[in-house]
């Protein structure tokens, strides 16, 4: 059993959040084990000279776009070809309820350009999809706006953003599926201790319960309960894992203890699929390999992240040999397959790349994953790390 220790995680993602930032004048410091932000309040933002370039991260446009909508002056907001077709209309329009103005290329697609409004009102929103971006969205322009703001969920997304918001000093009314809150007093800056992602845990936790004889500790992984979906579905598959909650002061954390383990098929579907929504490309890889048919469902959102995520985990698990069969809103995998070597694609999407890189390890032969860069966008030492597991 091997430990490794990370510090602050120098993704893409992150680097391009810090970089928007940076534009709007916000002074970070990127040390080597930490991030120090000098905030001024959100009215020391100021107008960018440039247009904002937000890389592959579809959390940040998607936020910032909430955050400017209250700032008196005019952004753009752009990304990578990837994000330049992904759906916006679904952050633009509550925020044009707000007295916001937004314009987008047809379609409702970036780059999006963002005047802002000094005085933006308060809504109550009823949330067409289970989305957490879009709804931090709302809840950064709602803590700038004159009235109250509700928003109600369709399902329970992760709550990253009202968990920092208290923990910052701000107010926000939580009841089930409903939150409500107000303009917001001035925030003060606070120590964060980020957990590990349990996205990118997810495939460490698959990839040792495949490997034969594996045995892998993951420390400090954020164990959030609306993020903990992966760690459901592998103990109804029969996953050997075992969780020692860890002390904080902020998002709950957990080291997480994983061996080798003979899978059976489950059903995925309903409330579950916000809380795991990341982790269902490698979710499809683990089906592969256990006994019966697994079914996931209600995952219609997969088709609008870096790529449609249902065809293409489909379209490259086959063909490395696995019976999987890519429905309206999921998938149908039937196993235990036996998965053999290829030539597979990332198609741009880190999460998709991480995925066939695991299912290399138990491929009979080798697979060649071609844009394998694409990883760097959330987890840049991935094929380190996955390296000095394997010895």
């Amino acid at each position: 059993m091997k430990q490794r220790f990370v510090i602050f995680l120098k993704g893409d993602d992150c680097l391009s959040t810090i970089a928007v930032f940076r534009q709007l004048g916000v002074a970070i410091e990127l040390e080597a084990d930490c991030v120090r932000v000098h905030g001024q309040g959100i009215a020391a933002l100021r107008q960018a000279t440039d247009i904002l370039d937000v890389g592959n991260s579809g959390t940040t446009i998607r936020l910032m776009m909430g955050i400017l909508a209250g700032r008196p002056f005019t952004s753009r907001l752009t990304g990578d070809l990837s994000i330049q077709k992904r759906p916006m209309n679904r952050v633009i329009a509550p925020l044009t309820l707000m007295q916001a103005t937004l314009k987008a290329q047809p379609g409702g697609l970036a780059p999006v350009e963002v005047n802002g409004h000094s005085q933006l009102r308060g809504i109550h929103y009823d949330m067409p999809v289970a989305s957490a971006q879009v709804k931090s969205a709302i809840l950064f322009a709602g803590m700038q706006s004159e009235t109250e703001t509700t928003v109600v969920e369709k399902e329970k997304s992760r709550d990253h953003t009202e968990r920092m918001l208290q923990q910052f000093g701000g107010e926000i009314a939580i009841d089930g599926l409903t939150l409500t809150l107000k303009k917001q007093p001035e925030l003060q800056g606070q120590d964060v201790y980020v957990p590990g992602d349990i996205s990118s845990a997810a495939f460490f936790l698959v990839a040792a319960s495949l490997v034969a004889n594996s045995q892998v500790r993951l420390t400090n992984v954020g164990v959030n309960p609306t993020r903990t979906g992966i760690l459901e579905v592998l103990a109804q598959m029969g996953a050997n894992i075992t969780q020692t909650a860890n002390k904080t002061t902020g998002e709950p954390m957990a080291d997480l203890t994983v061996s080798t383990a003979k899978l059976t098929a489950t059903e995925i579907g309903g409330s579950l699929i916000p809380r795991l929504i990341d982790e269902l490309p490698i979710i499809a890889l683990l089906a592969t390999q256990a006994t019966g048919t697994t079914v996931i469902k209600n995952a219609e959102e997969l088709k609008v992240k870096e790529t449609n995520r249902i065809d293409t985990v489909a379209t490259e698990l086959q063909t490395l040999g696995a019976d999987i069969i890519p429905t309206a809103d999921g998938l149908i995998i039937n196993g235990p397959t036996p998965l053999h070597g290829g030539l597979v694609s990332s198609h741009g999407d880190h999460r998709i790349g991480m995925m066939l890189a695991v299912a290399g390890l138990i491929a009979s032969e080798p697979v060649e994953l071609a844009d394998a860069a694409a990883i760097t966008v959330s987890y840049p030492t991935f094929f380190e790390d996955i390296a000095e597991l394997a010895k």
